[in-house]
């Protein structure tokens, strides 16, 4: 069977692999000059390969229709793509979170090993081709117009793959080619939004997040909040970082993902007030924490308070938590009032950021919306529209949490796709 996959990532190399254990005569159609660009950039160029949870424990970390993914699961999963990447030497190690990582901390490792792996399986990968056109004829796919190196070419196929990835990251090759390709053949298209994406701060929150640009803070606790309806949004715990426009990091991009279905999401950041709340010792309560700042004040009886909290704050953070304190910075810490203290734990553990807008789709980590999933078949992902054509990865209506959830949808869709049944 001649297959064609559109799209050399993750998702389109697993469909690769799949579709090669039945001896098909297998092409990969890749528009950018190097294969699998997006997946240098993962985990911040570590490659956050998947995650170590039980896979039953995977939907649970997709707020973008999970359920739609159980048979891909099943199909294909985490122990399963750590056990092609091991066969091409790749050692893994398991981080917080249940992160699993090469040990040698670089995504070009898993790219390689992926690359070596379509090579052993005589798989052919053009790069710089663009699929322009899906030919059909009779409700069932026949081939692909495609712009190879500025040249057209008709490629005939008896399976053909969408496997291009969203919108994020436009600069790695995605920019929505395979949500074109779909629609011309019928498909449905949901709204595309940016996910795992950074959170703007509202204009007077914006100029202290940039005063502490850069500073990543870890084992704090997050909440987003709606204050008018008095609704927790979403909770985590973990690692953030403030940038110079609001905040970022792992707990605040799956909070974007969550953020993201919260119902009339655009009304109400224009309405209503959308609260980040940090607590920044979220192992004290109040009355443990106060204990500890009287510590700290007993053995610095005569600095001034503005050079009392190295011990208890990170540098970038000290001047705005003395300024949003209203204490006198200059005033003694053994003449500061309970009442003064009172106010620095309550900041400390609820430390605010009044929330404006997500970032945009191009800064997102992946996309939610994509292909219609009530028009894929989810136990082989193919098109329920039209015979032999099937879709993978981002390209579909589903997203997830950070940790490495989004890689192995690519990872176990693909192989779906690539299965004969």
């Amino acid at each position: 069977m001649k297959v064609i996959i559109i799209g050399c990532g993750p998702a389109g190399m697993l469909a690769a692999i799949a579709s090669a254990q039945y001896n098909n005569d297998i092409t990969i159609l890749e528009k950018m000059e190097k294969p699998a660009q997006k997946l240098l950039i993962t985990g911040k160029g570590r490659c956050n390969i998947t995650s170590s949870l039980p896979i039953e424990d995977f939907i649970k970390n997709i707020p973008g229709n999970g359920m739609f993914l159980y048979s891909a699961f099943h199909n294909f999963n985490n122990e399963q793509i750590l056990e092609i990447l091991k066969e091409e030497g790749i050692e893994t190690k398991v981080e917080r979170g249940n992160r699993i990582f090469p040990v040698s901390d670089k995504a070009k490792d898993v790219q390689e090993a992926l690359l070596r792996k379509l090579k052993k399986l005589n798989v052919k990968i053009k790069t710089n081709t663009k699929a322009e056109k899906i030919l059909i004829k009779e409700g069932k796919v026949t081939g692909i117009i495609c712009n190879e190196n500025g040249e057209e070419k008709e490629i005939k196929a008896d399976k053909i793959i969408i496997a291009t990835g969203g919108k994020s990251y436009p600069g790695t090759g995605s920019t929505g080619d395979g949500y074109k390709l779909a629609k011309e053949v019928g498909h449905t298209i949901t709204q595309i939004k940016p996910s795992l994406v950074p959170l703007v701060a509202s204009s007077k929150d914006k100029i202290i997040c940039k005063k502490m640009q850069g500073l990543s803070l870890k084992n704090v606790a997050i909440t987003i909040k709606d204050i008018q309806l008095n609704k927790e949004i979403y909770k985590d715990f973990g690692e953030m970082l403030f940038t110079h426009f609001g905040v970022s990091g792992p707990t605040i991009l799956s909070g974007s993902a969550h953020l993201l279905r919260y119902k009339d999401i655009e009304k109400k950041l224009a309405e209503h007030q959308i609260i980040l709340n940090i607590d920044l010792k979220p192992a004290l309560s109040e009355e443990k924490l106060d204990d500890r700042i009287l510590r700290d004040f007993s053995t610095e009886k005569n600095k001034a308070f503005k050079n009392s909290l190295d011990q208890l704050l990170p540098k970038k953070m000290i001047d705005v938590i003395i300024e949003l304190s209203e204490i006198n910075p200059n005033k003694k810490v053994n003449e500061i009032t309970k009442k003064e203290r009172e106010r620095l734990i309550k900041l400390l553990k609820n430390f605010k950021i009044e929330l404006q807008d997500f970032g945009k789709i191009e800064e997102a980590i992946i996309t939610a919306g994509g292909v219609e999933i009530k028009e894929i078949n989810p136990k082989t992902m193919e098109s329920k529209i039209v015979k032999g054509l099937f879709f993978a990865g981002e390209v579909i209506d589903v997203d997830a949490y950070t940790g490495g959830f989004n890689l192995q949808i690519a990872y176990s869709t693909g192989y779906t796709a690539g299965l004969e049944n």
